[in-house]
């Protein structure tokens, strides 16, 4: 039997088997540039698609606000009635312009709003991961019911808001009253005027104000005048999901408008309305006499203001909130000084006077709304856990100082009083509202003294904490909303 012959392998061709440090033929070569080119150009399509959604959302932005302009003026037009036939030539000229271009920038804004679908959202997980923090942070707030409001109020109010205008400015432009903070160094600059206006003319003022007032003055212990999460629960449309923070850039103040705040309360835009109370009341000369003793106990409630002014930022924590309880003691001082005058002279009117005095107010708001029908709708709000002004700070003061030991112990006893402190204002959230201007004044005061009492809770366990920290903790603390994405 033949046996068959070995066969012997063919020597291997070059490059036919893997060889470890063998050079890539010039055909992966080739491929991997293509790659690379590919790649870049991938990036840069990324890129200019961002620079495009940047520009349209800031573009969007900017021509919503001139949207909402337009749609308030045209609402101030349809509800005026002038007499006489020129005048209604000329309003209806008026309407008929500003109609046409409401018109044309709605139809810019949605052919831009189309463009921005067809770019997609900006394929980012951190980008959804701080979307969805930000949607916590507005839901655990005492303004968050407002966010659903009527976009077009709503808005309106927050234009009032960021520009820091005072309540008679802010109707000048056809706008509701809201909460302003700060302006400049000044915590709650208008409190003279908006604690008595809006206890002359509620309607006239933010629904939300009160919130407002609540959330910031918790909000800027921790984060300062620019706090980050503040503006989570800032008016977006109904439904609309909250994106992205964008700190508003502080506003200038002038030194006029800070000297009459501080050393002329009682005069220019923050004048009480006496005049028009007159006016309205056509009072005897009894209740005159009485009249005059509220003027004299308002300008008396306007100096104890005088002192209460800083001239500089406070830059700590212990510091800020000081300086934030000094106002509200100044204007809770004002409400008890101003009380019995306004209260006399209340009484002394008769029916048809005290429903006249009832119905002063400027054009802004819609008077048919219930009264209490917003109360209702603020007392079952006040109950829900506020967990963006007692969880979100603590925790971020804990990422960012990195407290150990006795400093621990420290910041929980911070954290017990600042949930004691907002169980405090939820306390004193109106269950309803006082269809008089001596109710509501009282009203003014539950709400002050809770807030002082918040403040009076807090203030210890901040200063005991903030003496544990080193000078590089407080550094970090004092500029927690700078670090606050770190």
């Amino acid at each position: 039997m033949t046996r068959p012959e070995p066969r012997i392998a063919a020597p291997s061709r070059p490059g036919a088997s893997p060889v470890v440090g063998a050079r890539p033929s010039r055909q992966e070569q080739i491929e991997t540039r293509a790659q690379q080119r590919e790649q870049r150009l991938q990036q840069r399509q990324q890129m200019v698609q961002e620079r495009q959604r940047n520009m349209l959302s800031r573009q969007s932005t900017e021509r919503q606000s001139r949207i909402d302009r337009l749609q308030q003026r045209v609402q101030q037009l349809q509800s005026q009635r002038p007499e006489g036939l020129r005048a209604q030539r000329e309003q209806q000229r008026s309407l008929q312009a500003q109609n046409r271009l409401l018109q044309r920038e709605q139809r810019i804004q949605e052919r831009d709003q189309a463009r921005l679908q067809r770019l997609g959202p900006q394929p980012s997980a951190e980008r959804s991961a701080s979307a969805a923090a930000m949607q916590a942070a507005a839901r655990g707030r005492f303004s968050a019911q407002f966010r659903s409001n009527d976009a077009l109020q709503a808005r309106a109010a927050l234009t009032a808001r960021e520009n820091r205008w005072a309540p008679r400015h802010a109707w000048r432009h056809g706008h509701r009253a809201a909460f302003v903070a700060w302006l400049g160094p000044v915590f709650w600059p208008y409190a003279y005027s908006d604690i008595f206006n809006y206890t002359f003319w509620p309607h006239a003022y933010d629904p939300g104000y009160w919130a407002y007032a609540y959330d910031d003055f918790v909000d800027t212990v921790f984060w300062g005048t620019d706090s980050p999460y503040s503006a989570y629960a800032r008016y977006p449309d109904p439904g609309a999901a909250v994106t992205d923070f964008r700190a508003g850039k502080r506003a200038s103040v002038s030194q006029q408008t800070l000297r009459q705040v501080c050393r002329e309360p009682d005069e220019g835009v923050t004048a009480w309305p006496i005049a028009s109370i007159v006016r309205a009341v056509q009072p005897t000369p009894e209740q005159r006499a009485l009249l005059d003793e509220l003027k004299a106990a308002a300008a008396k409630a306007a100096d104890v203001f005088k002192d209460t002014c800083a001239d500089s930022f406070a830059m700590t924590p212990p510091g800020r909130l000081r300086a934030m309880t000094n106002r509200v003691t100044a204007t809770l001082d004002a409400v008890r000084i101003v009380r019995p005058a306004l209260e006399r002279f209340y009484n002394s009117l008769n029916d048809e006077q005290k429903a006249r005095f009832n119905a002063l107010g400027p054009n802004v708001g819609d008077r048919s709304q219930q009264p209490q029908q917003q109360a209702n709708a603020q007392a079952e709000a006040c109950g829900d856990p506020k967990s963006s002004l007692t969880r979100l700070p603590i925790e971020r003061i804990e990422a960012v100082v990195r407290p150990a030991g006795e400093q621990k112990e420290a910041l929980d006893r911070l954290s017990d009083v600042t949930k004691k402190a907002v169980a405090g204002l939820q306390a004193a959230c109106p269950d309803d509202v006082p269809l008089t201007p001596v109710g509501r004044l009282d009203a003014m005061e539950k709400r002050l003294k809770a807030m002082l009492e918040a403040a009076d809770w807090v203030q210890e366990a901040l200063d005991k904490f903030y003496a544990t920290l080193s000078n590089e903790q407080k550094a970090r603390f004092n500029t927690m909303p700078q670090v606050a994405s770190q």
